[in-house]
């Protein structure tokens, strides 16, 4: 039986893809050094909130997320981030392997959510893999599991989050509206000869503030 352990050592922005990508640089090591033909690997990565301090500033903008402060007690809880998988290629001992993760900078999304409200620090992060083991040995080919409580943590340094949008949305942010919201704001901006939509945004901002 395989004696698997796991370990990220290193998180950075993918430099070629099409859209934001995460690449997570994992340790795969097998104590007992059986001869391992491949991994079929599947990585849950949980975010952990409840692991770091926030700023007056980074908390006020979490609001929507986690509720009022005073509550954080009980709503600071783990939540996903992302579910991908990789195939490990043969080794005996030990080996690193790119994990690739897909971002998204929608606001709609709790991950997009609480990246966007953190200015400096870590995102503690929970690695929990799954997946099949496939080795040989002198008897042929057999296969066993991962086992269930293999996991790593790792603690991404936040300006990761902000290079990584910075290369694909430099100094933007993305909102989902609904199409007649849409309509009403390019009859805002035509109304009153309003050239983008951050001026448009503004103008109503201050509106609001005013009132």
């Amino acid at each position: 039986m395989v004696e698997l352990s796991f370990d990220c050592s290193d998180v950075r922005p993918m430099r070629f893809a099409a859209g934001p990508t995460l690449q997570f640089r994992l340790h795969v090591a097998d104590i007992s050094r059986t001869e391992i033909h491949a991994i079929a690997l599947r990585c849950q990565i949980r975010i952990e909130p409840q692991r770091r301090r926030y700023e007056p500033g980074e908390s006020e903008l979490l609001e929507s997320l986690f509720g009022d402060p005073s509550r954080w007690g009980q709503t600071l809880k783990p939540f996903q981030f992302a579910s991908v998988s990789v195939m490990v290629p043969s080794f005996t001992g030990a080996c690193e392997v790119e994990l690739e993760v897909p971002c998204s900078y929608d606001l709609e999304v709790a991950a997009g959510k609480y990246f966007h409200a953190l200015r400096d620090g870590v995102v503690p992060m929970a690695l929990l893999f799954s997946g099949t083991v496939f080795g040989k040995g002198e008897r042929g080919f057999w296969i066993e599991q991962v086992p269930w409580h293999a996991e790593a943590s790792y603690r991404m340094p936040v300006r990761v989050w902000g290079e990584l949008m910075d290369r694909y949305f430099p100094a933007s942010s993305w909102i989902r509206l609904h199409r007649e919201t849409v309509d009403a704001l390019l009859r805002y901006k035509a109304r009153h000869a309003i050239p983008t939509w951050d001026a448009a945004m503004d103008t109503l901002l201050a509106g609001e503030a005013e009132s």
